[in-house]
């Protein structure tokens, strides 16, 4: 469970267009900032401003889902090792 909690606390960022747009992500997928540099509304384009903002939430959701295999195939090594130690015993 300390796993989860610190995996859902954790904060992820993702970018796009070189740095346009970026989005926070805590671990459990919640957004908490998108940050929009003044240089891509002065563009002016919003359909170009959506796609970074998309592809700046890919971005962090793929960095969740890194995080998530990280802490969470850490646990399974811890819990592999331990049941191979207990079958060991019998």
């Amino acid at each position: 469970m300390l796993a989860r909690t610190e995996l859902a606390e954790t904060e992820v960022t993702g970018t796009a267009g070189g740095g346009l747009v970026t989005v926070t992500m805590r671990g459990d997928g919640e957004v908490t900032r998108v940050a929009i540099d003044q240089a891509a509304v002065d563009e002016g384009d919003a359909e170009s401003l959506a796609a970074l903002t998309l592809a700046a939430i890919c971005h962090a959701i793929d960095a969740v889902k890194s995080l998530t295999t990280e802490k969470m195939g850490a646990i399974s090594g811890v819990l592999e090792a331990a049941l191979g130690a207990e079958a060991a015993r019998a």
